[in-house]
């Protein structure tokens, strides 16, 4: 029997559906929250920085959404622990999370250390097995009393923030963020078969160049040797659209793997780089 098809107009709804976003005060996180609030779901920002995480909150409550926010360490697993508590007691469930938090010092080799190494690793790549742990566990507990929240049966999605230098760098200096990245990509594939069992969607999404506050710092090297305006000016030059993104055209691919349109899609990375990786 041929399944029964969802409606148009429902296709982008997340309507009373709960979504984490971490590092969702600004910049990426914030378009991608701004995106699912408006399709309905219920969005809680996870941020370290609580004053902009509570600021954004704020605002988007006020354009009438559900939106609350959190102080939240990505890479302590407590902070994560207490982060799907906190949704869960403001909300109800889980159904959804967008792994965004993430850093991205840029430094050379020759003057990166062991713990710049260890930070970037912790908060991008642990970070990530942190919270896909807490969230997967959540969404099955679920599960065994409730009914399904998608169309097709779905229990939950889960949507990691990777990188187009997961398929080729981008620029000197940020070898430890590659090697993050690099795991993240092979933690999104591995998780989407184990987790597949359970009807929870793990996919990717590799962001190209991006205007964020994040990229704009970006202009002070740890090595000043390094001309970081004439870095970017040839990054752009390699950009067929000749234009970074916004932060909305990731929060636009995030709503798309949040929501009905990518019912058959599971451990997939999508890129959306301007067509950066053509050049």
């Amino acid at each position: 029997m041929a399944q029964e098809l969802t409606p148009f107009q429902d296709l982008l709804s997340i309507k009373g559906k709960t979504a984490i976003v971490t590092g969702g005060a600004m910049g990426i996180g914030l378009g991608i929250a701004t995106r699912l609030a408006q399709a309905g779901a219920n969005v809680l920002i996870a941020d370290m920085d609580n004053d902009a995480g509570q600021k954004s909150a704020q605002d988007l409550s006020a354009q009438g959404h559900t939106v609350q926010a959190t102080k939240t360490d990505v890479s302590d697993e407590d902070s994560v622990n207490e982060m799907v508590k906190t949704a869960v007691s403001q909300f109800g469930s889980v159904d959804i999370i967008v792994n965004n938090a993430g850093i991205y010092p840029q430094m050379p080799l020759a003057q990166m250390t062991k713990f710049d190494f260890d930070k970037v690793i912790a908060v991008n790549l642990r970070g990530v097995f942190l919270c896909v742990e807490a969230v997967s566990k959540q969404i099955i507990a679920q599960g065994k009393g409730g009914l399904p929240r998608w169309a097709d049966g779905t229990r939950g999605k889960i949507i990691n923030i990777t990188s187009i230098d997961v398929l080729h760098p981008s620029m000197i200096g940020l070898a430890h963020y590659d090697a993050s990245k690099h795991g993240v990509w092979g933690f999104t594939k591995n998780a989407a078969l184990e987790l597949s069992q359970h009807k929870i969607w793990v996919n990717a999404i590799a962001p190209g160049g991006i205007s964020t506050p994040g990229v704009a710092k970006m202009s002070g090297p740890a090595d000043p040797s390094v001309d970081m305006e004439k870095v970017m000016a040839t990054f752009m030059q390699k950009i067929p659209m000749h234009r970074f993104g916004e932060p909305d055209e990731i929060g636009k691919v995030a709503l798309f793997l949040a929501s009905d349109m990518s019912s058959y899609m599971t451990g997939e990375q999508i890129v959306v780089d301007g067509g950066v990786l053509l050049s």
